[in-house]
């Protein structure tokens, strides 16, 4: 009750200074997070429990599914169509290469990682998250079509993350010498069972709330509850038939479209009033865990940070934006602003959650967490003086410079 107690003054104060925090460079996960970095030190003295696996996993996942289907469901896949497009380019190429060189690095820094378990760690890592992102996103500084493309890329990479994780985890779980059955069997039940759970959530709950807005029989006040729950019910529907609730959330999002269009204006709502709460204590409960385990980190841990935050995204981004004439300094800043967070938070607990047992099984949490941490800060606090400086580049260029053109 204590650290609930805690959390609950937290998220009071944040709210009656977040209009002052805007304007600076401390953010919410960094508040949040170095909150609860700093807390079992007082704990301590008060013989409180901090809380483990069974208390976190379920909060980040709840708050994962939901938003993976908030983000699904406002998808418009034209703005995918076209290979031209940023978002496109990120999410394709960038995301291919991203995973490659995260593996390739992990190989090289982590010498007894396998082939796989490098896999897992570069999985883990190559979503980008929004939140954290959210000043970029939001700041009228910063050429719309940029901000549109990392928002999009931040909102689709978690989702097409899960498919790589979950074969990664598969390989691994087959063991070297390569049970060919088990592997169909958990390819099959992770992602087709998934894909066929939120194709069945996604287009029955999308006609049945067209159908009672139609006939009047749904409130107003509703409707947002009433989308809300289809998320919900693919987690139950998962964990009975043994599919990826990620998958299905994913799923489920594009597929209640066709039924019911207003889905992705009322699952924003409640992404932005509630999912925010939900996402804040994920990096609460970040922090804490990051305080239990911190010593265990390494020089090679710090490295690999290093080098997923720099190497592995701004080159793969810097790839798949050839031809696209953009200026060098809005490449620097596209491949710079790709934090890490909730859906690396997320992925790395269902890693564990699998209990693969595998040799580098700590490593990779380790890893993870050392990622995650250094993101939310030097994401977190360079973000008001790169937009500045970004800014104060492209005014420079003219109006037939890319940067200007529509999004």
């Amino acid at each position: 009750m204590t650290l609930v107690a805690v959390f609950i003054a937290l998220v009071f104060f944040y709210c009656l200074i977040s209009g002052r925090l805007s304007r600076t460079i401390v953010t919410g996960p960094i508040l949040f997070t170095a909150v609860g970095m700093l807390l079992p030190v007082f704990m301590l003295q008060l013989h409180v429990r901090l809380p483990g696996r069974e208390v976190f996993l379920p909060v980040a996942e709840l708050g994962l599914v939901l938003l993976l289907f908030a983000d699904a469901s406002c998808i418009d896949l034209k703005v995918l169509k076209n290979i031209r497009n940023l978002p496109a380019r990120l999410l394709s190429t960038g995301m291919l290469l991203t995973i490659l060189l995260g593996a390739l690095g992990a190989l090289v820094v982590f010498r007894h990682l396998s082939i796989w378990e490098a896999g897992i760690l570069a999985a883990i890592l190559a979503p980008t998250d929004a939140g954290l992102g959210q000043i970029i996103v939001n700041s009228p500084r910063v050429p719309m079509r940029i901000r549109q493309a990392l928002n999009v890329e931040a909102g689709l990479n978690d989702g097409l993350s899960v498919p790589f994780l979950l074969f990664f985890l598969a390989l691994v779980q087959a063991g070297p010498v390569g049970d060919k059955a088990s592997l169909t069997q958990f390819v099959v039940e992770q992602l087709g069972y998934g894909v066929l759970v939120g194709a069945g959530v996604g287009l029955t709950g999308g006609w049945l709330l067209n159908l009672a807005r139609r006939r009047e029989l749904m409130a107003e006040s509703l409707k947002q509850l009433g989308v809300v729950a289809l998320p919900l019910f693919c987690v139950l529907a998962s964990e009975a038939t043994g599919a990826s609730m990620f998958i299905a959330a994913f799923v489920a999002g594009l597929a209640v479209q066709v039924g019911f269009k207003e889905a992705g204006l009322h699952s924003v709502e409640f992404a932005e009033e509630w999912g925010q709460l939900l996402n804040l204590s994920v990096f609460f409960l970040f922090g804490l865990i990051v305080a239990r385990d911190w010593q265990d980190f390494t020089v090679a841990h710090v490295l690999y940070a290093v080098l997923s935050l720099t190497v592995v995204r701004m080159l793969p981004v810097a790839l798949a934006l050839i031809g696209t004439r953009l200026n060098r300094a809005t490449v620097l800043f596209m491949g710079w602003f790709g934090p890490r967070g909730l859906a690396s938070i997320v992925l790395g607990m269902v890693y564990l959650e699998h209990e693969t047992h595998s040799p580098g099984e700590p490593t990779i949490r380790l890893a993870v967490m050392a990622t995650v941490l250094l993101s939310i800060f030097a994401h977190g606090l360079s973000a008001l003086p790169g937009i500045h400086l970004y800014a104060a580049k492209i005014a420079t260029l003219d109006a037939s410079a890319p940067e200007r053109q529509s999004a």
